[in-house]
């Protein structure tokens, strides 16, 4: 019997390194019934698949706190109707508290009021009115502000580091300074041997280590708790051996120098670094913040034949929506009156505005430019276009890229030898060294240098290289129309050699389209000879007819009511059109009724070799012209076939169309058609199910495939794939299966998906060759004496810093 499954992700604040993602993703597997566990540290989330059955949301949040860490609770108090005695307050209590994400609430029969505090990545405040709705109440409105919960509390941690920053240097400078002067022989006679002076130094110490620092004692104890040992292990012991051995010099037990200011500079710098590292990290997840601002706050909605604004969250399916022009659709529907133009680049990036009228589907979070109409909501809530991409960005950016396991792996044991490295460093030079020349006794040189290599070292780095740039690349594709599903998608599209494109609805619109209308032997012009055509084609359910009829319309020509109509299987129809008939089909088909076509073989040659299908047409039994139709190339693909040329990627095209139009097309847009070793790069007559058979042939080559398409008929051919691309999938992005969904049918999107992967990924790999190389070549320096433990902690506050401002660099990146 298959295990019941439940996902829950949840906002954890406590967690500075690797080690700490460790700690709670090995504690939380240990529970019984939790079957993964996977906590990104720049997102600061934990993703949880567990069995309800045997382990529930109280169990995981009790192991979280019991860990050391905690989450970033919501609380919502909402003003009520209809509370009218105690029975009703504890009957809508139990309801909120069974509610998924609910983790407590109080409702006070006196102020009508129920508090609730809330997990704001399970459930959100327009959830908690329907709960309280469906238990009989009604939640008043309150505010138009949504809170931004795990934002408050990355803004809280960063006001209590610039908090203790501040009361650091506050004490840090004059102790700095002072020291400097005492070293230097820069204080007057008498000052620098002063008995009181080392006091002075200890006051003002103290508290940098026990109020600045308290945070890494709390964490020390905590990891060590768990078994484990983390950057606030290395920070406490490195500080505390300058501290604690500058109090027996202070009172005179043994001889030496106080080393108070080493104490104080290290926990100062750390503090300062860890403030910026915040600050920085807090940029990385705007796309997320930007995406969640397109929202509308409210909607003008009919009610008794009244129009009545409300907040987005009382939307109702069925609601019968008013949009003016220059406002947002406020969440998914259909238009049922009006006709306007909608703006959905946010979400697609599409620039043009798209043509919208009564059937059309209209998305929320889109902009109406010009009419006013009325839509009927038929997705709201986390149901949207908007909240689904929403949704795929943070799991994508909550996912561990397979690049980070090496990170994993070097952080799970980077502590403990770091620890080692340490103690060997403090015997070596107690033991092994040259005595020391001038004041400094054996023991300080080796307390110093130990100090030094404690705090030198940075496992920080290593847990901010791959997640921080993961978070930013998702989230600048994402604001680009571009999204991918997961990190191994972003990481694997770096790594791609071969591009192969689906022909129709990829390169091509997926639409015949009248391209040419040539008139010969009749007397009419082309706007007479397209309606008649159209005229006869009214009754045909062929594409080909479909795209006269619709070339006719678009040109508003009225059509007439064909008298009679027949279609000639596999070659064209007869009709009567007035008092004339019309024959329209293959040159094939007229010839055989003995109509030549009146000179007209060569330019039929031509519109055949640009794929063009050509329609003859005779009126009243002679030839009157003939029409190309096509299914004509989008804008961009030439483009976007020559920037993946530019990128050394090779393109193949797969079609089920013969090879002549396949080769007319290829050539139209710049395609190549044999790679080096002649293989030929064109493929034609590909049936659907046969897509996935090309896709294991190049990949038998030794390559790199890519398979882009529609998302939907080319499913095996995409999920064959090393990375599938769904594109054109519109904003119906729910149906995409694709490691990477282009939300616009712009075939540029390809190399832009692909360059930003390949942007990122190069990001990661700076960044992790930045923190293995900054600890493999500073670990030895220090340990040999190199380093001043001072400049030590500016380097180790400087390394994370570094490694979060280079991912930041990806907000930049130019993907034209």
């Amino acid at each position: 019997m298959e295990e019941a499954k439940k996902t829950l992700t949840l906002p954890i604040t406590g967690m500075t390194c690797a080690n700490c993602v460790a700690a709670v993703e090995r504690n939380l597997n240990k529970l019984d019934g939790v079957q993964s566990a996977n906590v990104n540290l720049a997102s600061e989330r934990a993703s949880v698949d567990f069995d309800p059955t045997k382990v529930d949301q109280k169990d995981i949040i009790a192991r979280i706190k019991r860990t050391g860490y905690d989450i970033a609770l919501g609380e919502a108090d909402f003003v009520l109707k209809r509370l009218g005695d105690v029975s009703d307050a504890r009957r809508l209590e139990e309801a909120l508290l069974v509610t998924d994400g609910v983790v407590g609430a109080s409702a006070n029969l006196a102020s009508e009021r129920v508090r609730v505090q809330y997990i704001p990545t399970v459930v959100s405040q327009s959830d908690l009115r329907k709960v309280i709705r469906n238990a009989g109440f009604e939640a008043l409105k309150t505010s138009d502000r949504v809170e931004d919960v795990e934002r408050a509390a990355r803004e809280k941690e960063i006001n209590h580091q610039k908090r203790l920053l501040i009361v650091g240097l506050i004490f840090t400078i004059p102790l700095f300074l002072l020291s400097m002067a005492r070293d230097f022989g820069l204080l007057p006679a008498g000052l620098a041997d002063a008995n009181w002076l080392p006091w002075l130094m200890f006051t003002l110490a103290t508290p940098v280590q026990f109020y600045v620092g308290w945070q890494y004692y709390d964490g020390a104890y905590k990891a060590l708790r768990n078994k484990s040992a983390n950057m606030d292990v290395l920070i406490a012991m490195g500080s505390s051996a300058a501290y604690f051995y500058s109090i027996p010099v202070m009172l005179g037990l043994i001889d030496g120098h106080v080393y108070f200011e080493t104490s104080a500079v290290i926990i100062t710098l750390i503090v300062l670094g860890k403030f910026l590292e915040a600050r920085a990290k807090g940029r990385t997840s705007e796309a997320i913040r930007k995406l969640l601002g397109l929202q509308a706050r409210t909607a003008r909605i009919v009610r008794d034949g009244q129009e009545v604004d409300i907040p987005i969250e009382e939307v109702d399916v069925g609601d019968i929506v008013v949009v003016r022009p220059g406002e947002k659709f406020p969440v998914d529907g259909v238009v049922i009156e009006g006709k306007t133009s909608v703006d959905e680049s946010m979400l697609t990036g599409e620039s043009l505005p798209q043509e919208k009228g009564p059937g059309d589907p209209v998305v929320g979070a889109t902009v109406n430019k010009l009419g006013r109409i009325k839509f009927e909501a038929l997705k709201i809530g986390k149901d949207t276009a908007l909240a689904q991409i929403i949704r795929l960005v943070e799991d994508a950016q909550g996912s561990k890229a397979p690049i980070q396991r090496l990170a994993d792996q070097v952080s799970s044991i980077f502590v403990p030898v770091v620890i080692g490295i340490a103690f060997a460093t403090f015997l070596a030079w107690y033991f092994l060294a040259p005595p020391p020349t001038g004041d400094i006794s054996n023991f300080t040189r080796a307390l110093i240098n130990t100090v030094a290599v404690l705090v030198i070292a940075c496992p920080c780095a290593m847990g901010l290289a791959t997640p921080t740039a993961v978070m930013v690349g998702t989230g600048r594709g994402a604001n680009m129309g571009i999204l991918f599903k997961s990190s191994a998608a972003l990481e694997r599209a770096g790594s791609l050699t071969t591009v192969i494109l689906d022909k129709t609805g990829t390169i091509t619109r997926g639409q015949p389209t009248v391209t040419d209308i040539i008139v010969n032997g009749w007397d009419g012009g082309e706007s007479d000879l397209l309606k008649l055509v159209a005229s006869a084609e009214r009754g045909s359910e062929h594409p080909l007819g479909e795209a006269v009829v619709e070339a006719a319309l678009a040109q508003d020509i009225p059509l007439d009511e064909p008298d009679g109509f027949k279609a000639i299987a596999g070659h064209g129809i007869v009709a009567s059109v007035g008092k004339r008939e019309v024959v329209i089909g293959s040159p094939k088909l007229l010839a055989e009724r003995g109509m030549g076509l009146n000179g007209l073989d060569g330019e039929i040659e031509r519109l055949r070799s640009q794929a063009k299908t050509v329609i003859a047409v005779a009126i009243d039994g002679k030839p009157a012209g003939i029409l190309g139709i096509a299914d004509t190339v989008k804008d961009g693909s030439v483009e976007a076939i020559e920037a993946l040329h530019d990128m050394g990627l090779e393109v193949v095209m797969i079609t089920g169309d013969n090879l002549q139009t396949a080769q007319a097309i290829g050539s139209l847009v710049g395609l190549h058609s044999q790679d080096s070793q002649g293989n030929s790069l064109i493929r034609a007559e590909v049936l659907p199910a046969e897509k996935a058979e090309v896709v294991r042939d190049l990949q038998s080559q030794g390559k790199v495939v890519a398979m882009v398409g529609d998302g939907i008929n080319d499913a095996p051919a995409l999920a064959q794939a090393d990375v599938g691309i769904a594109i054109g999938t519109g904003t119906d992005v729910a149906i995409a299966a694709a490691p990477i969904t282009l939300l616009s049918g712009d075939l540029r999107g390809v190399p832009r998906a692909i360059t930003l992967s390949r942007r990122t990924l190069r990001t990661i790999k700076q960044n992790l060759f930045w923190a293995l190389i900054y600890n493999v070549l500073l670990i030895p320096s220090a340990a040999l004496g190199f380093l001043n433990p001072m400049f030590a902690a500016g380097a180790m506050a400087f390394s994370s810093i570094f490694v979060v401002t280079n991912s930041l660099r990806l907000r930049g990146v130019k993907l034209t």
